[in-house]
């Protein structure tokens, strides 16, 4: 019969936590075997440091290889006590290179005594013999790290006392890495009839009692990756009972968005969140300035059952860490009731009450005095539960108060199950079979009654016979043979006899799957696709894919795709982050493989950068920037603090876009913007300004139309409320005259929130609107303020006389210009005589109208008048006397009126003065005229004319007028005269004639683009025709401008053209009459070069050329031509003759051996060609009487870098006259010859005149002074290299002090040469 498998076992059959140790290879162990007696001193298992291994003798077979048999990370494995039960938890056995167990054989034998399971001492161990032998087989081991079980046969006598020892068995170590086989292993319990069952793998579910359990209790806890979020961790401490203990653990914000989420745990599983209270506290803090996050845990007056292990897990998005310590609680031994109440034994202590948060889980296991309670239990309640299935457990904690349900579950599977003796079967099913996959097992009963029904279930239904199951009869055995075992028949069976049953699990064995082909590593960028790639040796296996050791999560939401296809297993995922960087491993049963996958980010592009924006205040903000890759999250930060998003603010991440925007700006969110996309260390960055437009609240103020009323005199203030962001700029202006804050007695201030305009003394000109403007970014705004300043008026002007009489007159006036604010009450008159200085009041009662009529006045005698105005608040100053007048009579009429001349639409008449005037004078003269056969005199001068000439114009022609002339003074008009007969309106026929200018009867010549205005006077009337025409056509107004007054016609051209040239015709008519006059203008340019030139001969140094000339002279006649020769070495042009008239000439004294082209320019009166016409061939000069024939050679190459063949020489000048240096180059090509003066180049100075001619160079000073003396250098550049030559230029003489300031000599330079001309004279 197969033995079952399973990770833990104890003799009461249930399972035990353990955590598997870690092993990276694993090597076969030799035979042994092994003695263990006591140790002199046994430890409490449930301390909590393993207590020390019992005495060992060991005897071992000479093995392959020794390896250690403890490890650097192995726990000390616990003491073996009597009796082998269940303990409250179990202890991990990590190794670092743990070797896979053999077959053991192990006998205990019973010690003579047993103690007490709760004493403070620990029992003697049994005697114990252990064999061991090589594993028959391997089975798949289930972990990476731990090597395969070994198959162990194991016999235990227990002692005589057995009900309550309990201690700490090691957990076997669980499967290796490199596909160690998993051992066998059979337990045999002498005094137990029924087997203990067995655990398979890590899903299958152990029952409690007959049924399934409520839940599945030793399910491991997934946790998140570790990361270092805790910069300092909590540490182990220890506190006296009563007293007080602070645990601190320390988080920094520096990359956190927001705050971490911290858990305190006590155990495994207790939350210590809900158990604060009077005696544990729980508190965090923010420290802005180091941004690091406090959390501390604080139990107040401890106790001991507050000791154990605790553990505190900092979470934040996907970042998880955790830090594990321990708690000691030292106190005094004190006698413990073994009374135990096991509703507060599993109760939370105190819930819901002051004292909640003592942690007093323990309390069963440690037996410590409980509460004393009011409610003293009055059942037994393990009765309760021992006779209750499971499903029901969960009702009676309740019903008992009972809330510690899982401890009390875990407690229930540790008490040994009473086995009652079956009526119906003589021999149950063994608690467990094991069978290979595709083997055959036999399930065997043996029944105390054979002719009892039986049934085969299999995970509660019913199995009928099929040629899988198979039922079979020997005797009272009834067998069940299941043929071709697969995975689906891993499961639980039962067989029914009647109303028993016994009830077995059968688990099939898979042969270990290997890894063909391991994961190839990867790297990669963000937002690609990864896909690793595995082969197993067999279709259908199951895998596991592992990130850093922790199980890759696979489900729906899960970012991780797991597909097989055949034996190929891929783990897929579609869009990779930086998060996905890690080791990779896939875990199958015969083996592992792991490889590493880096995850780069993507090089960041800027597609849109931030822009700066300036944002009325109120209106939305809107950053937008668009960056690659899309998928890149990232921060938005204001002056260096974090955005959050809220009802106001939204930030906005679609693909490459980021925006943030802000629904209502506000003057705080005015600062410089940034964005830092995550994970990278560049940053976009924009200005806002929030800008609001000045106001000006003049409502605050409360003036009736905004109007201020003031009397003179006092002082005004005017305080204005305003607003606006930036800070505006404030005007106050009275129309266009701004007041300044700097004015003595009106003044303008601005501070604040509020503006302010100051009057000392008002006076009547303050009076006006008073313009207040502000301005700043966002606009504009303007407001107006009335000032009234209430005073006496101003005095009238002078008043008006314009009628006098022999005794009275009569006067007029105008208000006065500023009433003083208050309305005009009337008038008061004055009068004297023009030579008296005593004034007269002419009324008492106030005038109130504009007009007045002196009366009682001596003809003859000047008189002046002047005005008085009142109103409300007093009398003005009075006017400006009134001109003289005198009472006075009129004149006598004008004499002599003729007509002087007439044209169609003026009549010009002139007359002589009347024959008496009188006193009062003469103003002047009024000329009427009208139509003959009316009565109805128009004035045809409407002011007077003091002349004794007048022209009536805008009469209509062939009408008949009559005309009179009026003598006025200061009395009136004088009796008119009027010629005798009428006057026919039309004028008389003139002949036409032009008065051409003298310079204009002659050729008028302009050259081209220079402007063109003449002027041509004429006469005739009436006004006469003019007419242009050129060349006898008419002229295009475009090119050619013409203006015509009544005495003559302007011809105008801007810019001057060849095509302006011509003979332009003027025509004057009057009526049959007209004039004509011609005028030739000529508008000329530079003609163009000579048609043709060629060599006509050659002899001795004399060459011939003749040339036609050219075909445009310029529209001027040609006036000579240039002649210029050059050597075809140099092809330097030099001038052999000017202004030469005939298409022929014969060059002379020509070098012999040298070879010549000729080129020639074309002169008229505006100057040479601007090109020239050169010889094709060229003019060799040889010398006469000699026939050589010259041989060809190759072109020698006569480029050469500068060389200075003269130097320049040291030289002495007088000052005044003019200085040359001299010095002489070879180079070729021709080399750029710059002359400096104490290392400072010359340039456009008049006073040098630089030459140079054939390699010679010559600097001209002109009138040297001394401060002109000095060390010239000249340098020869071209592109072969360069040379200098220097020489010291001294200039003796010199000038007064008086005359260099004259000639603008900087002041420094005076002084050096004053200074040099002293040390030359001390030489001398």
């Amino acid at each position: 019969m197969p033995e079952p498998t399973k990770k833990d076992e104890t003799p009461n059959g249930q399972p035990e936590e353990s955590v598997a140790p870690e092993s990276s290879s694993a090597l076969p162990l030799p035979e042994i075997s092994l003695e263990v007696s006591p140790p002199p001193e046994s430890v409490a298992p449930e301390s909590s440091s393993a207590p020390p291994l019992p005495e060992i003798s060991l005897e071992v077979s000479p093995p392959p290889e020794t390896i250690a048999q403890e490890s650097s990370s192995a726990p000390p494995l616990p003491e073996i006590p009597v009796e082998v039960s269940p303990p409250p938890e179990s202890i991990a056995a990590e190794s670092s290179s743990a070797p896979p167990l053999p077959e053991i054989s192990v006998e205990v034998s019973p010690p003579p005594e047993s103690v007490a399971p709760e004493s403070s001492s620990a029992p003697p161990p049994p005697e114990i013999s252990v064999k061991v032998s090589p594993p028959p087989e391997s089975v798949a081991p289930e972990s990476s790290s731990a090597p395969p079980l070994p198959e162990i046969s194991l016999k235990v006598s227990p002692p005589p006392d057995d009900d309550a020892a309990a201690t700490p068995s090691p957990a076997p170590a669980p499967p290796a890495e490199e596909a160690n086989t998993l051992k066998k292993l059979s337990i045999e319990l002498p005094n137990d009839s029924v087997p203990v069952p067995a655990m398979g793998r890590k899903d299958s579910v152990w029952s409690l009692g007959e049924g399934q359990p409520p839940e599945e209790l030793d399910k491991p806890i997934e946790t998140p990756p570790l990361s270092s979020l805790l910069i300092e961790k909590p540490q182990s401490g220890s506190v006296n009972v009563g007293c007080d203990i602070t645990f601190v653990a320390k988080v920094e914000a520096k990359d956190l968005l927001r705050k971490p989420t911290i858990k305190w745990f006590k155990g495994k599983w207790m939350d210590l969140a809900s158990k604060t209270g009077k005696h544990l506290q729980l508190k965090e803090t923010f420290d802005r300035l180091t941004k690091m996050h406090t959390f501390e845990m604080n139990i107040i007056k401890a106790k001991e059952n507050y000791a154990g292990n605790y553990r505190c897990e900092v979470t934040y998005k996907d970042k998880f860490d955790s830090c594990s310590f321990d708690l000691e609680v030292k106190a005094a031994e004190q006698q413990v009731s073994q009374t135990i109440d096991i509703r507060s034994a599993f109760k939370r202590s105190s819930e819901g009450q002051e004292d909640a948060g003592e942690l007093d889980f323990s309390g069963l296991l440690k037996h410590r005095e409980p509460k004393q309670q009011d409610d003293t239990p009055e059942v037994d309640v393990w009765e309760i539960l021992k006779k209750a299935r499971p499903d029901e457990y969960e009702k009676i904690a309740f019903m008992y108060g009972i809330t510690d349900l899982r401890g009390l579950l875990r407690r229930m599977k540790k008490i040994p199950k009473e086995e009652k003796k079956s009526e119906a079967f003589a021999k149950k099913l063994e608690p467990a079979y094991q069978v290979d996959k595709g083997g055959k097992i036999r399930l065997v009963v043996d029944l105390a009654d054979p002719t009892v029904d039986l049934k085969w279930y299999k995970n509660g239904q019913e199995i009928r016979p099929t040629p899988k199951y198979i039922f079979e009869h020997k005797g009272t055995q009834r067998i069940m043979v299941i043929n071709n075992c697969t995975l689906n028949d891993d499961a639980a069976y039962s067989v029914a006899a009647g109303d028993e049953k016994c009830a077995t699990e059968l688990f099939v064995k898979e042969l270990p799957i290997k890894i063909v082909k391991g994961i190839e590593p990867v790297k990669t960028t963000v937002n690609e696709r990864i896909e690793l790639e595995c082969e197993v040796s067999e279709e259908g296996a199951q895998v596991k894919w592992m990130k850093n050791g922790v199980e890759v999560p696979t489900g729906v939401r899960s970012r991780y795709r797991v597909k097989c296809e055949g034996t190929k297993h891929y783990l897929v995922i579609d869009d990779a982050s930086r998060e996905d960087t890690g080791t990779y491993s896939i875990m199958a049963t015969g083996g592992t493989s792991e490889t590493h996958v880096q995850v780069d980010l993507k090089p960041l592009k800027i597609y849109q950068d931030l822009q700066d924006m300036k944002v009325m205040l109120g209106q939305p903000i809107k950053l937008h920037c668009e960056i690659y890759p899309g998928n890149v999250p990232g921060r938005w930060y204001r002056n260096g603090q974090l955005i959050q998003p809220n009802d106001r603010i939204n930030i906005i991440h679609r693909n490459k876009v980021h925006r943030l925007e802000i629904e209502t700006s506000s003057l705080h969110d005015t600062g410089d913007y940034t964005f830092i996309p995550e994970g990278y260390s560049q940053s976009l960055s924009a200005k806002i300004h929030i800008i609001d437009p000045p106001k000006v609240h003049l409502d605050s103020l409360n003036f009736p139309d905004n109007t201020v009323t003031i009397v003179a005199g006092n002082k005004l203030r005017l305080e204005i409320p305003i607003s606006g962001e930036p800070a505006p700029r404030v005007v106050w202006m009275k129309g266009e005259r701004v007041i300044l804050e700097s004015g003595h007695r009106v003044r303008a201030e601005t501070y604040g929130d509020q503006t302010s305009m100051t009057i000392d003394v008002t006076e009547r000109e303050d009076t006006g609107n008073y313009k207040i403007v502000l301005q700043n970014e966002a606009g504009e705004a303007t407001a107006s303020i009335k000032v009234k300043v209430v005073d006496i008026p101003d005095p009238p002007e002078a008043p008006l006389v314009p009628t006098v009489g022999g005794d009275w007159c009569t006067m007029t006036w105008e208000p006065p210009k500023y009433d003083g604010g208050s309305p005009i009450l009337g008038y008061y008159i004055e009068r004297k005589k023009k030579q008296s200085s005593r004034w007269m009041r002419l009324n008492f009662d106030l005038i109130k109208e504009t007009s007045f009529e002196p009366k009682k006045m001596i003809e003859g005698v000047p008189y002046e008048v002047r005005i008085f105005a009142v109103n409300a608040i007093g009398v003005s100053k009075p006017s400006e006397p009134s001109k003289a007048f005198t009472p006075l009579a009129v004149t006598s009429e004008p004499t002599m009126l003729v007509v002087d001349d007439v044209t169609d639409t003026t009549v010009t008449v002139k007359w002589r003065p009347p024959e008496t005037i009188g006193a009062a004078g003469l103003d002047g003269y009024l000329v009427e005229y009208c139509i003959e056969g009316t009565d109805d005199w128009v004035v045809a001068n409407d002011e007077l004319t003091e002349k004794t000439k007048y022209t009536i114009t805008g009469l209509t022609p062939g009408t008949k007028i009559l005309i009179r002339v009026k003598a006025i003074n200061a009395a009136g008009s004088s009796t008119p005269r009027t010629i005798q007969h009428s006057v026919l309106v039309k004028e008389v026929i003139e002949i036409p004639k032009i008065r051409v200018p003298r310079h204009l009867k002659q050729t008028y010549t302009r050259r081209v683009g220079e402007a063109v205005n003449l002027v041509v006077p004429f006469m005739g009337k009436p006004r006469p025709k003019v007419n242009w025409l050129k060349e006898g056509k008419p002229i295009d107004p475009s090119h050619v401008s013409i203006r015509n007054t009544d005495c003559d016609s302007i011809i105008f051209i801007r810019k001057a053209e060849r095509s302006h040239s011509g003979k332009y015709e003027m025509t004057v008519q009057v009526e049959n009459h007209e004039d004509k006059a011609i005028i030739d203008i000529q508008i000329v340019d530079l003609p163009g070069p000579p048609h043709s030139v060629t060599i006509e001969d050659v002899w001795g140094g004399n060459v011939a050329l003749v040339w036609t000339p050219p075909k445009d002279n310029g529209n001027a006649p040609i006036t000579g031509y240039t002649i210029q020769k050059a050597d075809k070495k140099t092809m330097e042009w030099y001038t052999c003759i000017e202004h030469y008239h005939r298409t022929c000439i014969a060059i002379t004294e020509l070098v012999v051996g040298n070879e010549y082209y000729f080129r020639i320019f074309s002169e008229n009166m505006c100057g040479l060609s601007e090109s020239a016409t050169q010889t094709k061939k060229s003019a060799l000069i040889v010398k006469e009487g000699m026939q050589v024939k010259i041989p060809e050679y190759n072109d020698h190459d006569f480029k050469e870098a500068p060389k200075f063949t003269q130097p320049l020489i040291n030289t002495f000048a007088i000052a005044g006259y003019n200085a040359t240096l001299n010095c002489s180059v070879r180079a070729n090509p021709k080399p750029k010859v710059i002359w400096m003066k104490n290392k400072i180049a010359i340039l456009d100075d008049p006073r040098y005149r630089m030459f140079s001619n054939q390699g010679v160079c010559t600097l001209e000073i002109r009138k040297p002074s001394p401060y002109d003396g000095g060390m010239y250098t000249c340098k020869a550049i071209n592109d072969l290299g360069e040379a200098q030559v220097d020489c010291k230029l001294e200039v003796k003489g010199g000038f007064t002090f008086y005359e260099l300031m004259q000639r603008g000599v900087p002041l420094h330079l005076i002084d050096k040469y004053i200074s040099e001309t002293k040390v030359f004279e001390q030489e001398k």
